[in-house]
């Protein structure tokens, strides 16, 4: 039987989900998640959610093309407004903003007390989505990073329980991706010191206020690197 074919950045997040639990996918776009994870014979059943009609008369198109409506269940939601406790183990957010998601976990609360585990890949202020999990009681257990049309994605799979990073780095860029010294991280980290380094050279030349304030962010975003290029020298 042909399969669906998805994206280096769907596989990697759908790589994360463990298999045997029935998966609620939030935002699910064109539901290519839940069917390339039923078709892999990874999960039982799953529930495909999404705020937009549109998004969800595409997942349910692609569902029936593929013969599973007896698998994949569809949901019009606002975050997890839909899905009731019990219902589903295994959540997946991809590619949302990182406070968008902080809000959709924050309101979902009563829901998430049953779910096993949590496959995250927040596209935006992902530092700080980091230690809102931390913050919230959720411990990452597993991290991932590809890149992708040039574009870099980091995800991760947070559990309930209790996490306490000692560095700034460990939140910016991933402790676990920073342990594995994993290559795409590395990649990443060095364009963009060398971007930084760069515009902050340019930058010596200006002398106003606003050029003043970003020289300092500049050199601090490239402390911040410096820390976690120093885990790949070990």
């Amino acid at each position: 039987m042909r399969e669906l074919q998805i994206s280096r950045r769907l596989k990697a997040v759908a790589a994360m989900v463990s298999p045997g639990l029935v998966l609620a996918d939030v935002g699910c776009d064109h539901g290519y998640i839940p069917i390339y994870l039923i078709q892999k014979g990874q999960i039982p059943r799953a529930i495909a959610m999404d705020i937009n009609q549109g998004p969800l008369l595409r997942a349910r198109e692609h569902i029936r093309e593929w013969g599973l409506e007896a698998y994949i269940e569809t949901r019009l939601s606002d975050g997890l407004k839909a899905l009731e406790p019990g219902e589903a183990q295994c959540l997946v957010i991809a590619g949302m903003g990182g406070p968008l998601m902080e809000r959709i976990l924050t309101q979902g609360a009563p829901v998430l007390k049953d779910m096993k585990e949590l496959i995250l890949q927040p596209q935006s202020e992902i530092g700080h989505f980091r230690q809102f999990l931390a913050e919230n009681g959720y411990r990452i257990i597993e991290e991932d990073m590809v890149e992708e049309e040039k574009k870099y994605y980091p995800m991760m799979k947070a559990v309930q329980g209790s996490m306490n990073y000692t560095k700034k780095a460990e939140y910016l860029y991933g402790k676990k991706l920073l342990e594995k010294r994993h290559p795409v991280l590395r990649e990443f980290l060095e364009k963009e010191d060398r971007a930084s380094r760069e515009l902050l050279k340019k930058l010596t030349q200006v002398e106003t206020s606003s050029a003043e304030k970003r020289k300092e962010e500049l050199q601090e975003e490239i402390r911040d690197r410096e820390e976690a290029l120093a885990y790949y020298e070990m």
